[in-house]
């Protein structure tokens, strides 16, 4: 309670307190009206202490609630037995303060614990009317009215915030996901060529050629290269998830020439990758959600060929307008892999990480993604993916 207090603006946090010393003094004023002393000042004592335990933060509560409820209810139990009683009120801010109390209870609390916390509220409001001389009948009238009433608003706010916790929840398992998606996508790339690299250093070595001292320095300098973009994208995704909800996927682009790039590295340390790139899509400018999951169906195809297409002599990227419609468009990744399996292709049963986590970023901008065995040899990743409102691009 005082965290959220602090944390609030300055204008808010003098206009609750100006509301706080408002309700203060109306409590005063309403103990004015008793015709003792003594019992002005009790009823000033019991409405603040009802107040501090409507603010009362949540490991306060039950004490503050218990000592509240207990002064007022002793007041309300002595002033009925006076000979003059207020005329006017009992205290009609204390008891809006107790019928509060128990919504909080309500709103607060289980079925089981917010009856105990709510018991000594509902006891005191329940005692209020005997503070005064007539108008008992009238004031108990509104307390039977309004202590139901207090109850629903208490479930209706535990429902909403049940629903706004299931909410954030679901927000956060979203995040969670979309971190993993991220993770692997920047890092499994270049991992996965320093293993390429350095099996095929062992492999040289076990059967014992000897190997140029160009060979290997450009060997240990692809090495050296493919940790350095892994090291870089781990800082990048470790700074955004640092200073971001939801860190940034890739920098917004508008075109596809980032597949270039990633064909012709692949290509150094893998089969020869061919791309196709349809000349109706370097003309429009897409969406930075559509362009950055074509490059992560390329970029997680590309890798898994690397990791499980051994045998692969070819592999093929082919980003293209899908045939027969217009606001759609295919990015298919094949190889020639004649020994490939399922297993051995990302998991496609579903087992694994990077084929799962890239369905779920494709059918998140609605499109579908397919993936399996073709029927003369080797593996495809299919991608079916929205175009979005296009726009020609100015020269």
């Amino acid at each position: 309670m005082v965290s959220a207090f602090r944390a609030r603006s300055r204008t808010q946090r003098a206009f609750f307190c100006l509301v706080g010393a408002a309700l203060v003094v109306l409590v005063v004023l309403e103990g004015l009206n008793a015709p003792y002393l003594p019992v002005t000042a009790a009823t000033a004592v019991s409405g603040v202490l009802c107040l501090a335990a409507l603010a009362a933060p949540e490991r306060l509560l039950a004490r503050q609630v218990a000592l509240a409820t207990a002064a007022s209810c002793s007041l309300s139990v002595v002033e009925a037995q006076l000979h003059h009683r207020p005329e006017n009120t009992p205290g009609m801010v204390e008891l809006c303060a107790v019928l509060l109390l128990v919504t909080r209870a309500v709103r607060r609390y289980p079925a089981s614990k917010a009856v105990v916390y709510a018991a000594g509220p509902v006891i005191a409001a329940a005692l209020l009317p005997l503070r005064l001389a007539d108008q008992q009948f009238l004031v108990a009238l509104v307390v039977v009215v309004a202590l139901p009433f207090m109850v629903v608003l208490g479930v209706c706010l535990w429902l909403y915030d049940t629903l706004r916790a299931r909410e954030r929840e679901a927000i956060q398992q979203a995040q969670r996901l979309e971190h993993a998606r991220e993770l692997h996508d920047f890092v499994a790339h270049h991992v996965t060529a320093i293993v390429a690299q350095t099996k095929a250093a062992r492999f040289t070595a076990a059967v014992g050629h000897i190997q140029s001292p160009e060979d290997l320095d450009r060997m240990l300098a692809e090495i050296e290269r493919a940790g350095s973009q892994a090291m870089g994208s781990m800082r990048s995704m470790v700074s955004d998830l640092r200073h971001t909800a939801v860190p940034a996927a890739m920098p917004p682009t508008g075109d596809l020439s980032m597949l270039r790039d990633l064909t012709q590295e692949f290509s150094v340390l893998g089969p020869p990758a061919a791309l196709t790139l349809d000349p109706r899509l370097t003309e429009r400018r897409l969406s930075p959600e559509t362009t950055t999951t074509v490059h992560r169906v390329v970029q997680e195809s590309l890798t898994n060929v690397r990791k499980h297409a051994t045998g692969a002599d070819r592999v093929e990227v082919r980003v293209t307008v899908q045939p027969g419609s217009r606001d759609r468009l295919e990015v298919s990744v094949t190889d020639d892999d004649r020994g490939g399996t399922p297993a051995a292709h990302g998991k496609a049963d579903g087992s694994g990480y990077g084929l799962v986590g890239l369905a779920e970023r494709v059918e998140a901008i609605g499109g579908q993604l397919t993936a399996g065995p073709q029927s003369g040899g080797g593996w495809r990743v299919l991608a079916v993916l929205p175009l979005g409102a296009a726009s020609t691009s100015s020269s």
